[in-house]
């Protein structure tokens, strides 16, 4: 499964007891329609992100950078402290492609960093972003 999002903060490396780390960050992905009666409707999904294989990304997950996510999603529920019931979707990232730093893209897999150009925008495209 491929998402597409915004980091919300920067990302943090988590050390287990077992000594294996691990990058932890969070996206939100924004979906925007029409509904029935024609109003836009904007809604905004937050996935909790876990990357494994390498925790050099950390560096460049910083909160607001665009990323393309490959990997599988899992729900998660649970009772908390105050009684009340909580969820949260949680995406195990395989693959991770950053967007927006500027003139390249970066794409990361198992630790390994593959640097492709992305031509830059000069003003002659019509997208409006």
């Amino acid at each position: 499964m491929n998402i597409i999002g915004r980091l919300t903060k920067d990302a943090q490396i988590s050390t287990l007891p077992s000594d294996k780390q691990v990058v932890n960050f969070s996206v939100a992905v924004n979906e925007s329609y029409r509904n029935k009666q024609g109003e836009r409707v904007e809604h905004t999904e937050y996935f909790n992100c876990a990357y494994w294989l390498s925790t050099n990304v950390a560096k460049v997950l910083i909160k607001g950078t665009l990323v393309e996510l490959n990997g599988r999603v899992s729900a998660r529920a649970w009772i908390g402290g105050d009684g009340e019931p909580h969820a949260a979707l949680n995406f195990h990232t395989s693959k991770i492609k950053l967007y927006g730093g500027g003139k390249r893209s970066e794409t990361v897999t198992g630790g390994n960093r593959n640097n492709s150009a992305v031509p830059a925008n000069n003003g002659t495209d019509d997208l409006p972003f």
